[in-house]
């Protein structure tokens, strides 16, 4: 994480949480974000680059990224009750969710601060609410479509991608067309990474598995609408029928299942049309080099090259 980003993060912690082990913990949460490179304030930075600012609180504005970003992970693993190694996994639930709260105080606090248009506050709302919303689908297993499971992903995940572009462009004068492009982008992105995700969480057999969960991922949806008796004992399971168990004893079995089954296949060509889509709008968005390259680099260009 570039430091004066981290640096503005324990500063938002300093200025609203005074408790001293409260902030020495939501120090830890940022501390352990680190890690992951950075990648949400990153794409803040270069699209407020790319589409020409030059603002002198830009890294103030790709900090909140990161906090919100933050914040949606640790209340994402405590639905899920996975992730057991990050800090906020290992501190009682109550602390953590009271940390949460900080959190989101902090960052609107922050919000505050940086204010250079009157609806920037709205606008955050609407976004991270957007994600909040697909969220809801997720947990509550509503998805029972390719269109539920497309609209839900554009929502939880293109959501995020939104909210990191939107602090890039929010004190721009950008045209309307321009701030369209940026979400179906933004959209697009988050479900090349999503089906990517979800490719890689069928085949293990760990609490982050889909089929454990029961979850209706794109290519558990493949699976479920063959009609085929190879596929029963997968239906079984899902219908309440077969126990975690036993799906756990026939792991193999299943696994030998998702291979066989072309589940993976079809994922990736949704993917790819995902990528297409993308690309064409890349093209034909209006930004400035050597950031647009940037975006697309950091973004979805892995996607692009791997296929």
């Amino acid at each position: 994480m570039m430091q004066d980003i981290q640096q503005h993060m324990h500063r938002v912690i300093d200025d609203y949480i005074y408790v001293e082990d409260l902030n020495t913990l939501l120090k830890s949460f940022i501390d352990d974000k680190e890690k992951e490179n950075c990648t949400w304030s990153k794409i803040t930075i270069c699209t407020h680059k790319m589409l020409g600012g030059d603002s002198p609180h830009i890294h103030r504005l790709a900090a909140v990224t990161e906090l919100v970003i933050l914040t949606l992970d640790i209340m994402d693993d405590l639905q899920d009750q996975d992730q057991g190694s990050k800090p906020w996994m290992q501190c009682p639930q109550a602390i953590t969710l009271n940390a949460v709260m900080a959190l989101f105080m902090g960052l609107l606090g922050e919000l505050g601060h940086l204010q250079v248009k009157d609806k920037m506050l709205v606008e955050v709302s609407k976004i991270i609410s957007r994600s909040i919303n697909g969220q809801q689908k997720d947990v509550t297993n509503m998805i029972s479509t390719v269109d539920d499971y497309l609209m839900m992903t554009q929502e939880k995940s293109g959501s995020l991608y939104r909210l990191a572009c939107f602090m890039g462009y929010s004190s721009l004068e950008c045209t309307e067309e321009t701030i369209e492009q940026i979400h179906q982008l933004a959209d697009c992105i988050g479900l090349i990474h999503q089906i990517q995700n979800d490719m890689r969480d069928l085949i293990r057999f760990d609490v982050k598995n889909d089929l454990i969960g029961k979850k209706r991922t794109l290519p558990v949806l493949y699976l479920l609408s063959i009609e085929d008796t190879a596929f029963s004992q997968l239906k079984a399971y899902y219908e309440g029928e077969i126990t975690v168990e036993f799906l756990l004893k026939e792991k193999e079995d299943f696994l030998q299942m998702i291979h066989d089954s072309g589940c993976m296949e079809y994922a990736r060509i949704v993917q790819t049309v995902c990528i297409q889509k993308a690309e064409e709008i890349y093209e034909n968005l209006q930004a400035i080099s050597p950031w647009k390259e940037r975006f697309k680099e950091m973004t979805y260009e892995d996607f692009l090259d791997a296929d």
